[in-house]
């Protein structure tokens, strides 16, 4: 199709513009584009009614189509003004979007926690929940990292692999102990071990995501040369984005987005499978008000007007997504940077370690 495409429109059989590497630097950069307007003009927006808020709820057809001439200028605007720029925004802009998955992560382990912590206080099935979820995920995170180990380490090199492995792995002993030290405890008491396990397979995804787009190793074993630290290779070969993992990582952000706004946290929950929308518990509302009133009594003035508020900031919600942009950009280009005519090239950090280094932090 884009060989077909690019004989109508420029007569060549091949035009990277429509395809590979570039072609996405040029999608992202008009979704990116489009959700950073919205984001400036949605800002400051209080009421539901206010003519702003039609931006965000309403002109769904005008709005695909100005994405979509975005998307068309940004195919319109030269490699070598685009790509260079583009490409240090795009990391920014996606180790942006990692700490922001950090956060909403956390959040998520947290009313996860709550809300189960509320019903084993009541049911001991609540507990053994808990107790089998929390295993769950250190079970995953330590099969992550026996793998990450014995694929992307060697006892004849990759030094670094082992020491960021190492490192990492203390950092999830170091907050697992933290959960359920006393000190931290006492100011929250339902800390626990299961947002530590929770972030403890976040963070090994980070450090396989980060390991798999390091360049790998050459070394000389026996008069030979041996390509080491990476699987699958045996000779040294040039690097192309892997899509198996820029697929999992779109899948965790999706669920990070999604559940940032879904997600409400109420003052009292009912413990429920379903964690991320808590059954709220009405105090006695109504009860007392549904009495009937003596004769004599007055009837009570009419309650005032209650001003519409935003369910959720319109602003935001669009920054996220601007932000979200930009990190698929950089996954699905491996973060390498892409060069003229739509080539990926290493980043100009040495030996290409961009991505590694901002996910790794």
């Amino acid at each position: 199709m884009p060989s077909g495409l690019c004989a109508h429109l420029f007569g060549l059989s091949d035009c990277p513009v429509l395809s590979g590497s570039g072609a996405v630097y040029r999608v992202c950069a008009g979704t990116a584009t489009f959700h950073l307007l919205q984001a400036v003009l949605l800002v400051h927006l209080h009421s539901p009614t206010s003519p702003r808020a039609q931006l965000h709820n309403s002109f769904w057809l005008l709005k695909l189509l100005f994405l979509l001439g975005l998307c068309a200028i940004a195919f319109c605007i030269p490699d070598e003004h685009l790509f260079p720029a583009w490409h240090y925004i795009g990391i920014c802009g996606g180790f942006a979007f990692i700490l922001l998955q950090l956060v909403l992560i956390t959040a998520f382990a947290h009313s996860w926690n709550k809300n189960w912590q509320t019903g084993a206080a009541q049911d001991c099935s609540w507990f053994l929940a808990v107790l089998l979820a929390t295993l769950g995920f250190y079970s995953m995170a330590g099969v992550g990292a026996v793998l990450l180990f014995h694929y992307y380490t060697h006892p004849a090199g990759c030094l670094l692999n082992k020491m960021l492995l190492s490192l990492h792995l203390c950092f999830c002993g170091l907050i697992s102990f933290l959960s359920i030290a006393p000190c931290i405890r006492l100011k929250q008491p339902r800390s626990g071990l299961l947002q530590a396990s929770v972030i403890s397979c976040y963070i090994m995804y980070l450090t396989f995501s980060a390991l798999s787009s390091r360049p790998p190793e050459r070394v000389i074993l026996q008069g030979q040369n041996h390509t080491l630290c990476l699987p699958g290779l045996s000779k040294m070969e040039p690097q192309t984005p892997d899509i198996s993992l820029a697929m999992l990582s779109a899948s965790i952000m999706y669920a990070c987005v999604l559940f940032a706004w879904c997600v409400k946290v109420s003052r009292v929950e009912k413990p429920s499978l379903c964690f991320c929308c808590p059954e709220t518990v009405e105090a006695d509302k109504g009860q007392r008000g549904g009495a009937a009133r003596p004769a004599d009594q007055e009837t009570p003035p009419a309650p005032p007007v209650q001003v519409q508020h935003l369910s959720y900031n319109y602003s935001a919600f669009h920054f996220v997504f601007f932000l979200a942009s930009l990190y698929v950009m950089v996954t699905l280009t491996n973060w390498f940077r892409v060069g003229s005519r739509g080539a990926v090239q290493p980043s100009s950090i040495p030996q290409g370690h961009t991505g590694s280094y901002l996910r790794l932090g």
